[in-house]
């Protein structure tokens, strides 16, 4: 027993064996694993949120994948919020999991479906159900003003944003279903007294009209412009939601389905974290990965605003996330300098960032951010692809991370699929001969 204690070779790392085994430690060989919710819980981090950054077939999507995989073994409901290509759709039907397609002739997204934190209400106490009820309001008139800022291409002016108000507003105490973007666009039309008071309605609404009217009668007809179509299943062990084939329509229909996926899917996880705080429902913990989130924050300015308000919930509700791109120039594509810096907060407000194979330049502009020593530096880098790569030859940092929290030292990971996951993991089917 002590010669195991003084035996020289043994040396710790300090990886913490609490979550999914991602791979092992490059210099000691040790298992190392990775569960946000568990590290936030131990005190390990002080938020659940995950970013990881790496070029192009550094293997970003197969340790997303292994997460995905592991977090649902674990019980975690696995929430992949805007597949673009799709990636996911595979490993999910392989877990078990609920694939929805979304696009013209497919699933259809309602963009002001309360979903489940709508049918809560009525289950919940008088006060709470008041404050929810509030909070699908506000939800409901954040995401139409930003789909309409999208479909414009500038700001809505605040005289709209109180025709929108008290369009919703009237619709929620009409209507006993959930309300569609057709039924708004019908009382702006129609400009009833309530929505009328104290504006230049016909005025004021024509712009908003033609606006909304295109995400319906545009190129987004049959994608927003009716009920959900295939809610959400809670009990799935994952949901990718399916976006890939709005691609064709080009950046604008990808964001905006990205926001609308967005919404409905934390106001899933808003109704699952209210009833079970009142004992109506079992506690569950969510785990949901945002990948090339800079698809849907570049369509025009303002829209990282709803972006940065959804990823600043996860905490309180029990939910990890894992936002994933290329490099934090993704972010700096954004409209404006104002954008930007609330973009980069998404990097810089997550506890655990991990570091896939990137260029000496890359690392400059993340050394602003997070702490890397000389080793690091050079570890990272020199996983990077060169300039020229020969036929046949793999990705050197292919399967390699350097995982961060805080400003202590990083954990180099060195990552092997095994059983089924070659196959399950693999993003490159569609090139394959």
């Amino acid at each position: 027993m002590q010669l195991a204690g003084l035996y020289p070779f043994m040396a710790g790392s300090g990886a913490p064996q609490l979550g999914v085994p991602i791979g092992r430690h490059l210099l000691w060989g040790e298992t190392v694993c990775l569960d946000p919710l568990a590290w936030l819980r131990t005190g390990l981090v002080t938020n659940p949120g995950m970013f990881l950054l790496g070029q192009p077939g550094a293997g970003k999507s197969a340790l997303a994948k292994r997460m995905i995989t592991g977090m649902a073994g674990f019980g975690a409901r696995v929430l992949i919020l805007g597949d673009t290509k799709p990636d996911y759709t595979r490993l999910v039907q392989y877990l078990g999991g609920q694939v929805i397609r979304v696009g013209r002739g497919l699933d259809r997204i309602n963009p002001l479906d309360a979903g489940p934190l709508g049918a809560a209400l009525d289950r919940l106490p008088q006060r709470e159900a008041d404050r929810l009820r509030l909070e699908v309001r506000g939800r409901r008139l954040a995401l139409l003003l930003a789909l309409a800022t999208l479909v414009r291409g500038a700001r809505i002016v605040n005289a709209e944003e109180v025709l929108l108000g008290r369009a919703v507003d009237l619709l929620d105490t009409r209507l006993t279903r959930q309300p569609t973007v057709p039924d708004v666009l019908a009382v702006l039309r129609d400009g009833p007294d309530e929505v009328r008071l104290g504006t230049d309605h016909d005025r004021q609404a024509a712009d908003l009209v033609a606006t909304l009217t295109l995400l319906c009668d545009g190129s987004l007809r049959g994608v927003l412009d009716g009920p959900t179509s295939t809610p959400i299943d809670l009990d799935a062990p994952a949901v990718s939601v399916d976006i890939s084939q709005t691609a064709a329509a080009g950046d604008q229909l990808v964001a905006i389905a990205m926001l609308c996926t967005w919404a409905y899917a934390f106001g899933v996880v808003d109704a699952a974290a209210a009833l079970a705080a009142h004992g109506l429902g079992p506690r569950r913990q969510f785990f949901g990965v945002m990948d090339e989130l800079w698809r849907a924050l570049r369509g025009a300015p303002g829209l990282v605003d709803h972006a940065d308000a959804l990823t600043r919930l996860s905490r309180p509700l029990g939910m990890g996330t894992l936002m994933i791109t290329h490099s934090l120039d993704d972010l700096d594509a954004l409209p404006t300098d104002e954008d930007r810096a609330k973009a980069r907060g998404f990097f810089e407000r997550a506890s655990i960032k991990i570091l896939a194979a990137l260029p000496g330049r890359e690392l400059d502009r993340i050394s602003a951010v997070v702490r890397l020593s000389a080793a690091e530096r050079q570890l990272v880098s020199s996983w990077a692809a060169p300039e020229a790569l020969f036929p046949g030859r793999v990705h050197p940092g292919r399967g390699r991370y350097l995982v961060k929290t805080g400003e202590g030292p990083g954990l180099p990971v060195g990552m092997r699929l095994v059983g089924d996951e070659p196959d399950l993991y693999d993003t490159d089917t569609a090139v394959q001969p």
